[in-house]
């Protein structure tokens, strides 16, 4: 076995892409404290700080995605794609890897499939429930396929794929016992319930909104909110922290925020899902329509079908939300059949499962 492994990962745009790969490198790191680890990404996109940040060399790549209307974006695409290419072969001949894995996002796109024309062994990671366009570009000549969610073969060849799970902070395993601490570093009243609202990184729009509405609703009910309304909105909604209403950027303390909660309001991202079903507190999903193929409500829905979380669309709220939240927060019955069903859903051991299957390949 090469005690000195040279990997190379890619995989960005979001967050979704980004925290899965460096969770694999750590483990790869972890295992291997000789290995050679190198990110490729896309030149303009959230990598290029996330990555150096955790301590990885990162190349970029010119490249984005396609746009779903005519742009001068779309119209530079063949000659992205094409330099993109030509700039992974050099990267691939260069650092000479033993296996490529991609995560999704653009960047994956030409690295990956420059690996397969080098006979170089790759493992794509596939987060969601239903693929995006590069990982199923990439499907076909790919090793190995680990996916979070069952019937993937609609999507892949079957005899490729092995349900690993996502990649999740192992902070969040066990939050349980946390409680104590996360009531003392929130500040919260332990005599309230604590409702948990996230958005994802940059935050979410239409849940802001939300939650500003229903601020004289909560205040009745006595309940408290930890309220992360990400980066892009935190100017538009500092004004209501105080009161029982904390508002947040960004949260550094995850594992803490989900131990103080007793419901959860959250976007259904791949990675937010894998964390919540670990984490396993009565739910909320609120899927963003805005993204592609509709991944976030195929992936909530995977959760409702298995009676594990509720779900409502953006449209629904207006309607359904005081009388949604209310039972997540009052029912014992209601709370306790969603944690034990979400539980079962829960895949905690994912990055290590997905590091043996890479293993297999060195």
């Amino acid at each position: 076995m090469n005690r000195k492994p040279r990997i190379i990962l890619s995989g960005g745009g979001t967050g979704g892409h980004i925290y899965p790969a460096i969770a694999i490198a750590n483990e790869i790191g972890k295992r291997y404290p000789g290995a050679s680890i190198l990110f490729v990404g896309a030149k303009d996109r959230m990598e290029m700080q996330k990555v150096p940040q955790e301590g990885y060399k990162i190349e970029g790549l010119w490249i984005s995605g396609i746009q779903r209307k005519l742009t001068l974006s779309n119209l530079l695409f063949p000659v992205k794609l094409i330099s993109s290419l030509w700039k992974s072969r050099g990267i691939i001949q260069n650092f000479k890897p033993d296996v490529v894995i991609g995560t999704g996002g653009f960047a994956s796109g030409p690295l990956l499939r420059m690996a397969n024309a080098k006979n170089i062994p790759t493992v794509i990671q596939e987060q969601n429930s239903f693929p995006g366009i590069t990982n199923k570009w990439l499907a076909k000549g790919a090793n190995k396929i680990c996916v979070a969610y069952g019937d993937m073969q609609r999507f892949f060849p079957e005899e490729k794929i092995i349900k690993t799970g996502n990649p999740v902070r192992q902070d969040i395993v066990d939050t349980s016992e946390k409680r104590v601490q996360a009531i003392e570093k929130y500040n919260l009243n332990s005599g309230k319930k604590t409702i948990l609202i996230i958005g994802g990184s940059l935050g979410a729009r239409r849940i802001n909104q939300l939650i500003k509405k229903e601020l004289e609703f909560f205040a009745d009910k006595g309940v408290q909110l930890i309220w992360q309304c990400g980066r892009l909105y935190f100017s538009e909604y500092e004004e209501y922290d105080g009161n029982g209403v904390q508002v947040h950027q960004f949260l550094d303390t995850m594992d803490l925020a989900y131990a103080a909660a007793d419901v959860i309001i959250s976007r259904a991202g791949a990675s937010s899902v894998s964390e919540l079903c670990i984490v396993a507190k009565p739910t909320l999903f609120i899927p963003s329509p805005n993204v592609a193929e509709d991944h976030q409500t195929k992936n909530a829905k995977a959760v409702v079908d298995q009676k594990g979380a509720f779900m409502l669309k953006e449209d629904e709220l207006d309607d359904d939300f005081q009388h949604t939240i209310m039972e997540l927060l009052e029912s014992k019955e209601t709370q306790e059949q969603l944690s034990v069903q979400m539980k079962k859903l829960a895949l905690p051991n994912a990055t290590s499962d997905i590091v043996n299957e890479i293993e297999e390949l060195l």
